[in-house]
């Protein structure tokens, strides 16, 4: 019994030194500068959300559920190989997603890293990003603010494709009668951050 204890106890210290001496190695990174893609993660309302930020802003917010292998795969090839852990380099973005579930923020102040979107993305959410808290916009008026009226389907396809969801706020760009169409997070998703943002009575849950 004695014996199990010590055993039990080693295991526990071993553990924890190592993790210790991980976050130690973090800090070391994160403070010389060796961390390109730092990731963090979020408890929001609409589940954990995995942010990941580079020297130059947030570049992806991942929807509880979404493949992380992938993604992290996906920064590695497109951002940097230097793909790390960090929680102070995602403090901000973390805060500042806080403060708006919280109700406290209705902009975001963060600079954006849009590597991972498209030229034609880039265009459409940079659009989309001048869509004011509690309002919205349709998929037709976004193409045509743009300057392709015809490309509403093109557009919807693209704010799929969105990798900074709520900070550039696909989620207010709705069917042409008003109906919640499309999101990658799910309607759910889209549906509860419009009931935040405007009259709760306009989009039910």
């Amino acid at each position: 019994m004695t014996k199990d204890l010590r055993t039990l106890v080693s295991a526990a210290d071993a553990r924890s030194r190592a993790q210790a001496a991980d976050e130690r190695l973090r800090a070391a990174a994160q403070a010389a500068g060796e961390v390109d893609v730092a990731l963090g993660t979020l408890d929001s309302p609409i589940g954990e959300l995995w942010v990941a930020v580079t020297p130059r802003g947030l570049a992806c917010i991942a929807f509880d559920g979404e493949d992380r292998e992938v993604l992290a795969r996906r920064f590695a090839s497109v951002l940097s190989p230097r793909v790390l852990s960090a929680s102070r380099m995602t403090e901000d973005a973390r805060r500042q997603l806080d403060e708006y579930f919280d109700g406290r923020r209705q902009r975001f102040d963060l600079r954006l890293d849009r590597r991972l979107m498209t030229p034609f993305a880039r265009e459409v959410l940079g659009a989309t990003a001048r869509v004011p808290f509690g309002e919205v916009a349709t998929y037709g008026a976004v193409a045509a603010r743009i300057g392709k009226p015809k490309a509403a389907r093109a557009v919807g396809a693209a704010l799929g494709s969105n990798p900074i969801p709520i900070v550039v706020p696909c989620h207010r760009v709705v069917g042409a009668s008003g109906t919640l169409t499309g999101y990658a997070g799910g309607l759910e998703r889209k549906a509860f951050l419009l009931h935040l943002e405007g009259d709760p009575t306009l989009f039910q849950m």
